[in-house]
């Protein structure tokens, strides 16, 4: 069993090279400090009480994932930034479901600037419109779409059938369109 002195240790020391390879991952100075700050929380939250020689270990596997997660994360904050800045169509359709016009959340333009001013905008309003909707249906939305979990998964946190996950999650995405046409923004 570590001492708080040993993790202490081990903290310091591991640091500044955790903080280079989160760097080099996700080329993002500020992102790269707070992954390198989760992990560390989390290997002392979780794992203080392990053998001192098990932390390098634990703390790789930790930031490895962290570094996936902020991955994960960005990949579906992109999807949605995508989809309700990047379609416009015509034809006011109800019953499609906006989720499986996507094809690819490859953006050409991704660097140019106008477009991340765009981008941020719209991930305000859908964030302002997220906070607006009854709670069993953000939290479904939430877990699909954000964090990425199947129905079963979303269903079995929610403690509600797989149904009535599909539901929650229907009324989100269609209330949220039309928040954001209201806004100009067409799906």
């Amino acid at each position: 069993m570590a001492n708080s002195q040993e993790l202490s240790d081990f903290l310091s020391e591991v640091e500044r090279r955790a903080y280079k390879q989160a760097v080099y991952a996700v080329r993002n100075d500020h992102m790269a400090l707070d992954i390198v700050q989760d992990s560390m929380l989390k290997l002392a939250e979780k794992y203080a009480q392990r053998p001192a020689d098990e932390f390098p270990m634990l703390f790789q596997r930790i930031l490895q994932n962290t570094i996936r997660d902020h991955f994960r994360r960005q990949k579906v904050r992109n999807l949605w930034t995508t989809l309700f800045s990047s379609f416009s169509s015509g034809d006011d359709e109800d019953d499609r479901d906006p989720l499986e016009t996507l094809s690819s959340i490859e953006d050409e333009g991704a660097d140019d600037p106008q477009k991340q001013v765009e981008r941020a905008q719209t991930l305000a309003i859908i964030e302002s419109a997220l906070q607006k909707l009854p709670g069993r249906q953000r939290e479904a939305f939430v877990l699909r779409y954000w964090e990425d979990m199947d129905v079963a998964e979303t269903a079995k946190i929610m403690g509600c059938s797989e149904g009535s996950v599909k539901t929650h999650c229907s009324r989100a995405v269609h209330a949220l369109a039309a928040v954001l046409g209201k806004k100009g923004i067409r799906l």
